[in-house]
């Protein structure tokens, strides 16, 4: 790890596990490997530190460009962070992270596309479903609870809620459904199945 990813890992790690009791469920479905699509649910500011405290080395991740400031930028760059516009997305940022998964990194998308207000899980967007074909990476679904109720939507003020993560097994596309996939019901139906596979955990 860089020395500033692996600072922000341990203090994230020490305050989840002192403040929020995390729990990691499903640790033996953990893909650590090759290059892994990890795919989560988003309940909160939380949730990318979070995902990346389960694993043992780095892993790349989608970040609102407005939290790229000139004071930021250094920091979020140096954590994997990959800027997107949420209100105007395209093509730029899922080019990036299907190069980042060809080359055999780990990519954290949140199929969502955005925290949820109530904390039920929302609809998942094609793009993850491109992704996936793009990419032939193996799919890692997981799952965050008590992440709301720690750090709400809307909300600047931490909270004392216990938090789990739990990990499902890894989906794997065959060669066939890749082949077949080449258009937007395709990758929906995709997104589809690993929301579902979201939701079971």
């Amino acid at each position: 790890m860089k020395w500033i990813y692996w600072l922000g890992w341990m203090s994230f790690g020490a305050a989840f596990r002192s403040l929020f009791g995390l729990r990691i469920k499903g640790e033996e479905h953990l893909i650590t490997e090759g290059p892994v699509l990890v795919a989560s649910n988003h309940q909160s500011f939380l949730d990318p530190p979070l995902i990346a405290n389960i694993y043992k080395d780095e892993m790349f991740y989608l970040a609102r460009k407005t939290l790229f400031t000139p004071i930021t930028r250094w920091v979020y760059t140096r954590w994997n962070a990959i800027p997107v516009d949420q209100d105007r997305p395209d093509m730029a940022s899922l080019k990036t992270i299907i190069r980042k998964l060809k080359e055999g990194h780990r990519v954290l998308v949140f199929p969502e596309g955005e925290r949820s207000h109530d904390g039920d899980l929302g609809t998942a967007a094609p793009g993850i479903g491109l992704v996936a074909v793009k990419s032939a990476a193996v799919i890692q679904p997981v799952r965050i609870s008590g992440a709301r109720e720690a750090l709400p939507r809307g909300s600047a003020r931490i909270r004392f809620a216990r938090i789990t993560v739990s990990i499902g097994p890894p989906i794997r596309l065959t060669p066939e459904e890749l082949k077949a996939a080449k258009g937007k019901e395709d990758y929906e139906r995709i997104a589809q199945r690993i929301m579902t596979s979201i939701e079971s955990l």
